[in-house]
């Protein structure tokens, strides 16, 4: 017999039977050789080349020797020399035997052999890289023992009934046994690479099979179980998931994109660029038609994200492709199944083949879907990673004219929601294309199974697609205008939030109440439209299968009579329609989500293509340079102090905004030599202690540090202060004084000691003997910076005669410069302003050094030190702001509760009744089809056909009514929900007292109102309709598969009780990790919003790049959190998934041992409920642990409403006559109050009678309790002793509204809020315009006024940025006139205005409130120097209260300010 073809002469002798139809199945000898061997080897050989360039191009390390190492590669070894034995065995027996050998002995195992010795290459090449486990060599181990398993059991078969080569047999045997070992070593995992990074992630040192399965987060999950996680459990992130990382690369793709842009724009311009060098001028035509050939390109960051994230995200495209084609086996393994139910012939072990089957097949589809999910949801996070970071470098950088487009509220959306919305869509996108090749996999088998009438449901589905496009677009336009509220919204709160002490001052908080209300209202009446479309959208998915299942199975049974729809055709066909529910289900839902993310991609390219600070708009020189900024010439010598006067905005801020590179350069040059350091205006304060303030990140020199204190005269506070310097400043430095606050800011400009000094008013806010002292030790000719450079702005006159040189502004022009004497020579505008004021500001002798009364201070400064550190306070007490704290165990149901009494329990019940109709007759349909395909068939037709089919189409009728029934019920039930939680939150928040602001970080209460309304707005309503859903459909599941086969009863309890320990088990850690990882967002955005206010200030110090840093690391640290969290998912579905997979395996497995008793049509049914089983339990843990961890933010939203709140702000019959107060006598007794109840008295037993129309100056110096005290007055904070009565009236029995609308303050700070000037001047409107203009006309800001484009409509910008700080002081007192009341408090309210505009302002008050009783709080002296009474504070007590005159005489505190301000 010629053995010219092996295959021929071996396999086709055999036949197919004696494999398949018979009850002992084994495979013939020649496929045991060829297919089997080969299988494993061309499976390696395919690998290998990818898998070692990847390796070559991704080294982690280097892996010394260990045992493990050294045990893998002698078993490869071996294995090669078993294989080899076999090659040389046959040759030996070719030339040693008669009959001849087949080349199959002698091809197989040489390729064996040579595989063996590539897998021995790459176990040590792993080693040389540092893998410590590999799926590559696990899987070939894997597949290689498979298939020698087959030949194992048909050898033995074999050996017992005939003779064998005992060689080959004792090789083989050899050869099985090296394999099970070589699998069990590739399993373990090898010790970490050297020089490895310490990192306690245990993924990277994880084996192969514990990354698939997830098994290496279980040590975490264990101790969520035990105990609540903490901070401290949470590993630190891998190195290619940490911003410093991820961040650079998209900053860098993102710069060259832009560059490519601003080329091709260049090439279009360039004509007009030559013109120009040439020195012609360029004639406008040309220009305009330069401009107009094409719309400028924008740079694409789409285009950079997809570079930066694209390689890494294209491996889950690979897995999804598999995991597609998987899904498609369950159907087609049913249908094997139905047909080994109806031939009773077949061999039973057949039924138990395809159970194996199916178990293995589900288990791997499983396996693959979670490493699927778990590429996608790392791309998402590093997306967020580096989009919050790109945000956070960009406003670093952003010019001022940019940054008034945006508001703070728009670019904290960019960061929260907009980066949010990007990691969710990164997890779908996929389903793009994944959905139309499921869709067209699904029908070709349908087609397969029912013929053409598959046509009929396509035409369903396609008809189906229009309708939800439609809806996709409408949802979309309100999509955009929902956010449009948001913004608005978030952006008043913010407003608001910043500003609640006037609110509260004002009495305001109604108004504002109102108008947050207003917005809130237009964003819920576009959720109702949405939510009205969300329910249609609803229906026409849950019902598009039902529709096409009907429709389809109707066409085929009408087409033709003798069509019978047997057990097989309708549960597999209904097992596909299953499967194309989740491509047509989610299609929609990718393409909303991509509508929504191309909104906030534009909103991103728009923000991160703003113009930035021009880098060369001032040169730092290292010579002595001249600063010429807008029309000003003007060159300050090394070294030397020059003052900048003006009246207010003539534009003396903004000389040192040019200096600084703030402002946009039109001309000119502007050169500073050596480093700057800068004192805004408005001091910026950080949310840490005072000590981090005042270094601000420079290294600690302890002297310098002390001197730097003593010198900018912060000792004194330093020993009020609860914890010293180590006391915790709230945000924007609530629980400082404005005199202390910039103090503060400038003892960070002294301590940072550079070669510049830009000081931009800093002595306002200080007492005047306090300012004298910082001018002498501080910024004068004998202080502490008398070799640096210094440009002071000031409007207080006693310093000129000590500087350099003065600058005189303008309109922002200089008119005139030179020093004291010159100008006075002069006789120029400044020397008769001087002479006006001179009499009243006049200094001893020009100043000839420190006063004598500082000087009594200086000598004993160290033991003050001394002192000071020995009694170092407790740290503890300075603890001021309180983080966010994560609340630990399971949610209370009483939040539940709190969520379903805001929707209605009427409207709870009814959807309830709506849901369980719905599957009720889901359940039913489908158990109707069940009995239909059991029908007789009769001369090959079914009788009662078309009553199958109507009552069938009427179930279906039902189930849609039902859907859209409860869809809509749901949806308006959150809606009032929604509004019912925003509405008491907002009310909370503002009932609180102001301590409560100084205690909660705004970024906390912004996330309340910004996040927590978001996931209460959109997410909980749709998360409880799924859970509801996923959770009848498990149940029904179970029902029907306990009907089909009773057997299952036995292991479902098994089943279920391991169900239910995984899902504890699960969402103990993951709740607690959800929280910590919100608790960790609000620091991101809170520390965000400081870098915005405080911009300039870090750009002046240069200190951008530790800000980045900072902000990077509270980045990481939220996903720190955020990362063990996908992980836990990904843990929780894949065990899952298993025990879903047990139960159809059971299922399948019961129907084939009880095959006789069953009906096709009940197994049918059993399985195709089965099969949909695994999903919907997964989706009903991750629902479950959805509506826990976000029921969270309807926890946090009632949080408010349990904290400590203000007095009511109206009594139900108002306790006082309508015109009160009429006099304003003001009766103080015993008084005294503390900030915190932990701490000591602020101010103590003040006991004084003001009478009505008297005006009384309140002075002592910073912290004596002066501000204090006014806040007693308007119950900001209550009395903690004694009373206060005015015209005879207890302030502390009336409402709080009806004391504060009945008393003025002009506040420290003036605050405006974005608005009109008329909002800001009367929020109420109940002033006519004419009032309003003459309030306007007596506080001097008509003219200004009436010159602005829009009068009184004029929009002011955020926080009133578009106007001087002197302006919006002379607002404030604008406001005060307009209600002119009896009682009018001044706080320090002519600080940062200048002499000529104080004067006017105190003229105002003499002639406008000359029948009120006036308090003011002073610094200048000068100001109450002709007041009735003068009250002099200290440390909180009342030290001295009596005339002017009489205080002089008596030569006590009062008389040595006024020697100290040079008034006597």
């Amino acid at each position: 017999m010629p053995f010219s073809n092996p295959f021929q002469s071996i396999c086709l002798r055999q036949d197919w039977n004696s494999t398949w139809n018979t009850s002992n199945p084994d495979l013939t000898q020649c496929f045991q050789n060829t297919v089997l061997v080969w299988v494993p080897c061309f499976y390696l050989w395919m690998c290998a080349p990818i898998y070692l360039l990847y390796l070559h191009s991704h080294g982690r390390g280097y892996i010394c020797m260990s045992h493990l190492n050294k045990a893998k590669t002698v078993v490869g070894f071996l294995l090669w020399v078993v294989c080899w034995s076999d090659v040389f065995y046959s040759f030996w027996e070719r030339n040693h035997s008669s009959s001849q050998t087949a080349p199959v002995h002698l091809v197989s195992p040489t390729l064996l052999g040579l595989t063996m010795l590539l897998a021995t290459f790459i176990i040590q090449y792993e080693r040389i890289k540092g893998v410590q486990s590999c799926g590559v060599l696990l899987i070939f181990w894997l597949l290689a023992l498979l298939c020698a398993t087959v030949s194992f059991r048909s050898k033995i078969l074999q050996a017992l009934n005939e003779t064998v080569c005992i060689w080959k047999y004792t090789t083989f045997y050899i050869y099985y046994a090296f394999l099970l070992v070589a699998l069990v070593l590739s399993c373990l995992t090898d010790q970490p690479p050297l020089f490895s990074q310490a990192n306690p992630c245990p993924e990277p040192g994880a084996s192969f099979l514990s990354r698939i399965t997830f098994w290496w987060i279980t040590g975490m999950m264990m101790v969520g179980y035990r105990r609540p996680l903490e901070e401290k459990d949470l590993w630190s992130l891998n190195a290619d998931d940490c911003s410093h990382r991820v961040v650079p690369q998209l900053v860098h793709r993102w710069n060259s994109e832009c560059q490519k842009v601003k080329r091709s724009q260049q090439m279009v311009y360039s004509p007009k660029r030559a013109q120009n060098r040439e020195g012609q001028p360029v004639e406008e035509s040309e220009i305009l038609l330069l401009k107009s050939p094409r719309k400028t390109k924008e740079p694409s960051l789409l285009w950079a994200l997809c570079l930066t994230f694209g390689p890494y995200f294209l491996i889950s495209c690979l897995y999804k492709i598999i995991q597609d084609i998987l899904m498609f086996v369950g159907p087609e393994i049913l249908r094997l199944l139905i047909h080994f139910v109806n031939d009773s012939s077949a061999p039973s072990w057949q039924g138990y083949f395809y159970t194996a089957l199916l178990f293995i097949c589900t288990c791997v589809q499983s396996l693959i879907l979670q490493r699927y999910f778990h590429v996608c949801f790392v791309s998402g996070m590093r997306l967020r990673t580096a989009i919050v970071g790109a945000v956070y470098r960009k406003a670093l950088v952003i010019s001022n004219a940019a940054r008034r487009t945006s508001t703070v509220g728009e670019i904290v959306n960019l960061m929260s929601v907009d980066a949010q919305r990007f990691m969710d869509l990164v997890t779908y996108i996929n389903m793009v294309w994944s959905a139309p090749l499921q869709v067209v996999l699904a029908l070709y088998f349908l087609w397969q199974n029912l013929g053409p009438s598959v046509l009929a449901g396509v035409a369903v589905m396609v008809l189906m697609v229009p309708i939800n496009a439609v809806i996709a677009m409408k949802t979309k336009t309100y999509q955009v205008a929902q956010m449009k509220s948001k913004d608005s919204r978030i952006k008043l709160m913010n407003e608001m939030l910043n500003g609640i002490k006037v609110l509260k001052l004002y009495a305001w908080e109604l108004a504002f109440k109102e108008k947050v209300s207003e917005i809130r209202e237009s964003e819920l009446r576009v959720l109702k439209k949405t939510a009205y479309l969300g329910a249609m959208s609803t229906f026409t998915w849950v019902c598009a299968p039902f529709l096409v299942a009907l429709s389809t199975f109707a066409v085929y049974v009408l087409i033709d009579d003798q069509n019978v729809l047997d057990a097989q055709k309708a549960f597999v066909s209904l097992a596909l329609f299953n499967i194309l529910r989740f491509p047509l289900n989610m299609l929609p839902m990718v393409i909303s989500s991509i509508v929504q993310v191309s909104v906030s991609l534009k909103r991103l390219r728009v923000f991160l293509s703003h113009e930035e600070l021009q880098e060369d708009s001032v040169e730092h020189k290292t010579m002595a340079g001249c600063k010429s900024p807008q029309m000003l010439n003007v060159c300050i010598p090394e070294g030397s102090l020059v003052a900048v006067v003006g009246h207010v905005g003539s534009g003396k801020s903004s000389l040192l905004s040019a200096l600084l590179g703030e402002m946009d350069k039109v001309e000119g040059s502007v050169v500073v030599k050596g480093s700057v350091a800068y004192v805004p205006q408005q001091a910026w304060i950080q949310n840490s202690t005072l000590k981090e303030n005042i270094m601000f990140g420079q290294k600690r020199r302890e002297d310098w540090y002390n001197h730097v204190v003593e010198v900018c005269a912060l000792q004194p506070d330093l020993e009020i202060l609860p914890a010293g310097d180590e006391t915790e400043i709230g945000e924007k430095g609530v629980n400082l004084s404005g005199g202390q606050k910039q103090r503060v800011s400038l003892a960070r400009a002294v301590y940072c000691d550079r070669a510049v000094y830009l000081l931009d008013d800093p002595l306002s806010a200080v007492d005047a003997h306090v300012g004298k002292y910082i001018f002498d030790y501080v910024i004068g000719p004998r202080g502490i910076l008398r070799d640096k450079t210094r440009v002071l702005v000031t409007h207080g006159l006693s310093f000129l005669p000590q500087t350099d040189l003065i600058l005189v502004m303008v309109d922002g022009e200089i008119t005139e410069v030179g020093s004291y004497q010159e100008l006075m020579v002069q006789e120029g505008a400044f020397a008769e302003f001087l002479r006006t004021y001179a009499t009243v500001d006049q200094t001893e002798d020009g100043g000839n050094g420190p006063a004598v009364g500082t000087e009594s201070q200086k000598p004993h400064k160290t033991d003050d030190a001394r002192e000071l550190n020995k009694k170092t306070k407790n740290p503890e007490m300075g603890k001021l702001t309180e983080a966010d704290k994560a609340s630990t165990g399971r949610v209370k149901l009483s939040v539940f509760w709190a969520y379903l009494k805001a929707i209605g329990v009427l409207l709870s019940c009814i959807s309830l009744l709506l849901f369980l109709t719905h599957h009720l007759v889901s359940l039913f349909s489908n158990y109707w089809l069940s009995l239909w395909t059991d029908d007789l068939v009769v001369n090959g037709t079914q009788p009662y056909r078309l009553r199958r089919l109507s009552v069938y189409g009427g179930f279906g009728l039902t189930q849609g009514v039902a859907v859209f029934g409860y869809s809509l019920s749901m949806s308006i039930g959150g809606i009032m929900a929604s509004r019912y939680l925003h509405q008491s939150l907002l009310y909370d928040v503002l009932r609180s007292p102001m301590s409560f602001f100084e205690k909660t970080p705004s970024g906390n209460l912004v996330n309340r109102f910004a996040k927590e309304m978001d996931t209460i707005d959109s997410v909980i309503p749709s998360i409880i309709k799924m859970f509801m859903g996923s959770l009848f459909n498990v149940l029904g599941s179970c029902v029907i598969i306990l009907f089909a086969t009773p057997l299952v009863a036995i292991i479902i309890p098994f089943l279920g009780l391991l169900y239910f320990f995984v899902q504890r088990f699960y969402v103990a850690t993951s709740r607690q990790l959800k929280r910590l990882e919100s608790v960790s967002r609000s620091p991101i955005y809170t520390h965000f919003n400081e870098t915005l206010l405080g911009t300039s200030v870090i750009r002046a110090f240069g200190e951008q790049e530790r800000f980045i840093h900072e902000s990077d690391q509270r980045v990481d640290h939220n996903q720190k959190a955020y990362y063990p969290s996908i992980v836990a998912n990904r843990w929780l579905a894949v065990r899952l998934e298993f025990v879903g997979n047990c139960i159809v395996s059971f299922a399948a497995l019961f129907a084939v041992i009880a095959r006789d008793s069953l009906s096709p049509g009940i197994m049918g049914l059993s399985i195709s409920y089965a099969l949909q089983l695994t999903a919907s339990l997964t989706w009903l843990v991750r629902m479950s642990s959805d509506v826990e961890t976000n029921i969270i933010a309807v926890e946090k939203v009632k949080e408010y409403s349990s904290t400590g709140k203000e007095a009511e702000w109206q009594h139900e019959s108002p306790s006082v006559p309508p015109g009160w107060p009429t006099q304003g006598c003001i009766d103080i007794r015993g008084f005294g109050l503390r900030y915190r109840h932990d701490l000591d008295l602020a101010i103590r037993n003040i006991t004084i009678a003001i009478n009505g129309g008297e005006k009384v100056g309140i002075v002592g110096r910073t912290g004596a309790g002066k501000s204090s005290l006014t806040l007693g007055l308007f119950r900001i904070i209550e009395a903690a002793e004694g009373h206060i009565f005015i015209d005879g009236v207890d302030i502390a029995k009336l409402g709080l509204h009806e004391l504060r609308s009945r008393i003025t303050i002009i506040p420290q700070d003036p605050v405006l809020f974005s608005g009109s000037l008329r909002m800001n001047l009367d929020p109420f409107d109940s002033y006519s315009d004419e009032e309003i203009w003459r309030a306007l006309e007596f506080s001097h800001l008509k003219n200004f006024v009436s010159s602005l484009p829009n009068k009184l409509s004029h929009e002011c910008s955020e926080g009133g940025e578009n106007l001087s700080v002197g302006q919006r002081q002379l607002l404030c007192l604008a406001r005060a006139l307009l209600r002119k009341t009896k009682v009018l408090v001044l706080d320090e309210a002519t600080a940062a205005v200048d002499m000529e505009t104080d004067n006017l302002i105190q003229s105002t008050i003499r002639s406008q409130f000359d029948d009120c009783t006036v308090l003011t709080i002073a610094h200048r002296l000068n100001t109450i120097m002709d007041y009735t009474r003068v009250l002099v504070l200290d440390k909180g007590e009342m030290a001295e209260f009596d005339s002017p005159s009489n205080l002089i005489a008596l030569r006590g505190a009062f008389y040595k300010m006024a020697k100290d301000a040079g008034l006597v």
